[in-house]
């Protein structure tokens, strides 16, 4: 059984049966719940939602169930084709639409599909809403519209280009700066929508040289689409040679983004975050938001730039929550995700690849020299997987006990804070586990730290 319901959206292989995996019925089910949900709280009158989707080899026939479950419901669905994740965020608000689904399941295998629900504001429904669509689903307590009321279907192709025009139009952005520092720049979109638009994105940037692994939009991922270090031996054998600036490497909804040096050398998918936050807070001062288990280097540049730091519970609505409540002007988290509210509230690997081009014009230097600028934090993962007897609840409320005496985080699971390194706890939604990240200077020092801990839990009674 792969089909994970949560409040975020519903995901699972294709095939097999009904309530297993993810198949038409169930698509049927959980789309007409959410649409059931934003019929009742949407405050917009447009009736539409907006349908995007990456280029997974399943994208074409979940498209089509959706589409048709939204327009049975008496929704107009605004269909704007292979689209990244931000792309269809930022359509939804300005379509004016009511909502809107992204069919992705980022950077799961190519088996895998889902379901993205977004409200109003572009954004992921909160826990509230999530836990309602749920509800609705499993009581199948939804209404489909007479043939008088069917939806209308619109197909708009122009979306990567207006979120182009918006990134390019970003006060930050300066695209004369980058062109003329002619920049080299690599490419590796595993075989989905970062193959569209990324190219488009770069050469309106005046990037002349662009080299791209994996661009064909065919949703047959030729690696692990997750962009971690051991899935990109391609890019980083591409980048040994020596020929290019910088290479930027996205998930296949282009919303996670990682960087290699021009050494081959990667950046770190934690830094990401960092270096816009850097080059933000230089011109816009301000507060700062990563969620708990994200290197603690942006907490230091934040400081050093006289802004205040905080963390959030993981989660990208949890992370768009907090940076709304203080404030943030620039927030994300250690995956590679970029939120930069000037642009939209959501990760988006295209604003970071502008932001992160102009300040390197800016200052003229290698990537490498600019990666060297931050602090040298490791982060160790690793997990305990829980037998039956094993309570999660039990487990955290002894390691809180344990080392009460230091400063700890409890708001996702528990996470301790040592003056020179940290360790967060948290049960998996998915999985009978719990997850042990934990950073110090060294890699060997971040995972002895996640051992330690673990070995506390193992030898709990």
């Amino acid at each position: 059984m792969t089909l994970i319901k949560s409040i975020s959206g519903i995901r699972g292989t294709i095939g097999g049966r009904a309530g297993d995996t993810l198949n038409p019925l169930d698509i049927v089910k959980f789309t007409s719940a959410y649409a059931t949900l934003i019929r009742k709280t949407t405050k917009v009158t447009s009736n539409k939602i907006v349908v995007g989707r990456d280029a997974r080899i399943s994208g074409e026939m979940v498209k089509n169930v959706v589409c048709g479950t939204l327009m049975g419901m008496g929704f107009d669905v605004v269909n704007i084709g292979l689209a990244s994740t931000p792309t269809t965020e930022i359509a939804v608000t300005m379509e004016g639409a009511c909502g809107g689904i992204i069919l992705t399941a980022s950077h799961n295998p190519r088996m895998w599909n889902a379901l993205k629900l977004l409200n109003e504001k572009g954004e992921f429904l909160n826990k509230e809403e999530g836990n309602e669509v749920l509800r609705i689903a499993e009581a199948e307590d939804f209404e489909y519209a007479d043939v008088d009321h069917l939806g209308k279907y619109i197909e708009d192709n122009s979306y990567d280009q207006k979120h182009i025009d918006m990134v390019l139009g970003l006060k930050l952005v300066d695209v004369e700066a980058v062109k003329k520092a002619n920049f080299r720049v690599a490419l590796d979109t595993v075989n989905s929508v970062g193959g569209v638009i990324l190219p488009k994105l770069l050469e309106q940037m005046g990037v002349k040289t662009v080299t791209t692994l994996f661009g064909e939009p065919t949703g047959d991922f030729q690696h692990n689409p997750e962009p971690l270090e051991k899935n990109l031996l391609d890019i980083k054998a591409l980048m040994q040679k020596g020929e290019h600036d910088i290479a930027f490497v996205v998930d296949p909804d282009v919303d996670r983004l990682a960087l290699f040096c021009e050494d081959g050398t990667m950046y770190g998918e934690e830094y990401t975050l960092v270096t816009v936050a850097d080059y933000i807070l230089q011109h816009t001062p301000g507060n700062t938001v990563s969620n708990l288990s994200s290197t603690r280097a942006l907490r230091d540049v934040t400081v050093k730039h006289g802004g205040e730091y905080f963390a959030s519970a993981v989660g990208e609505v949890n992370v768009v929550t907090k940076m709304k409540e203080v404030g943030a002007v620039i927030g994300g988290e250690g995956n590679g995700g970029v939120i930069y509210p000037e642009a939209h509230c959501g990760r988006d690997a295209l604003v970071g690849i502008a932001l992160i081009l102009t300040y390197l014009a800016k200052k003229g230097c290698k990537t490498s020299e600019l990666r060297a600028t931050y602090p040298p934090y490791q982060i160790a993962k690793n997990r305990i997987d829980l037998t039956p007897e094993m309570s999660i609840p039990t487990i955290l409320a002894k390691v809180k006990e344990l080392y009460k005496n230091e400063k700890i985080n409890d708001i996702d699971g528990v996470k301790i804070d040592f003056p020179d390194k940290w360790v967060h706890l948290r049960g998996s939604n998915t999985e009978p586990i719990i997850r042990v990240y934990s950073e110090a200077a060294t890699m060997e020092a971040a995972d002895a730290l996640g051992k330690e801990i673990m070995d506390v839990v193992y030898s709990m009674k």
